[in-house]
């Protein structure tokens, strides 16, 4: 398996509502047909964490996040504007063993 993370920094959102980490992965899993699905979250810091979600293909499986995340807001969040999306072929990949898409 593949990782896609989706880091959320809490100072740069609207509503830092913790219901995010919840709502994010199980949307993803609706509009990709469980492609994408939930792998856990991380506390980065005080300020960020970590949505690690597991695919076969992270660089086709993250278009998808991608969009949901441009047209849809979770918990009053436009993510758009404050997340960053990582990928990695490697399974529960660490931070540093990925590579930034996500805002190019």
């Amino acid at each position: 398996m593949q990782t896609i993370i989706v880091l959320l920094d809490s100072r740069k959102m609207e509503n830092p509502d913790l219901d995010v980490i919840s709502l994010l992965p199980v949307r993803v899993e609706e509009v990709t047909d469980n492609k994408v699905y939930d792998n856990g979250f991380d506390y980065i810091n005080d300020d960020v964490i970590g949505v690690w979600l597991e695919t076969e293909n992270a660089d086709e499986g993250v278009k998808s996040v991608i969009e949901l995340i441009k047209t849809e807001k979770f918990a009053d969040n436009d993510l758009s504007k404050t997340a960053e999306i990582l990928v990695s072929v490697e399974d529960c990949a660490e931070i540093e063993k990925c590579r930034k898409v996500f805002p190019e």
